[in-house]
């Protein structure tokens, strides 16, 4: 890619980043679609800082990863060529001091478009406010299991 088209494609994402809500709207944009369709990742490369990391437990909660963007993108690469997913927020709780940001963002998870939930949980995001937009700095994530419920304040239900 050119550095004329590399501006290009980052002038038509510099709204997803102009406010929290665009900004959590394209994050589960990105990695919503049909199985085998590739993800949106040079837009997500835009949405998160290049220190960013992801975080996320195993289905027990006993085994925690962090990983890095790019790392997560291949992990993520894996998963959808074998099965669709569609994630979307349903709750969102923000608390902003200064430059920063603290998101509770809970989701639920489709394995087919409109079909019924799969799973559900929480997003943990810390977000950075730096060179007039924002950025997504770390994400963390947690899913809801039968002895870790969503507690009713992240519910919208």
């Amino acid at each position: 890619m050119t550095t004329g088209d590399l501006k290009a494609q980052n002038k038509s994402f510099e709204n997803d980043v102009k406010t929290i809500d665009a900004l959590m709207k394209a994050s589960y944009e990105v990695v919503s679609g049909e199985k085998g369709a590739k993800r949106q990742w040079e837009r997500d490369n835009y949405l998160h800082h290049p220190k960013a990391v992801y975080s996320h437990f195993d289905r027990e909660q006993k085994k925690q990863a962090t990983m890095t963007l790019e790392e997560f993108h291949k992990e993520t690469d894996e998963m959808v060529f074998g099965t669709a997913f569609y994630e979307s927020e349903v709750n969102r709780e923000v608390n902003v001091f200064g430059t920063i940001a603290q998101v509770w963002s809970t989701y639920e998870t489709r394995l087919k478009k409109g079909g019924t939930i799969e799973r559900r949980g929480i997003n943990s995001i810390q977000l950075i406010f730096d060179n007039n937009r924002w950025y997504i700095i770390s994400w963390t994530f947690c899913g809801e299991t039968d002895k870790n419920i969503i507690p009713k304040t992240f519910d919208r239900n």
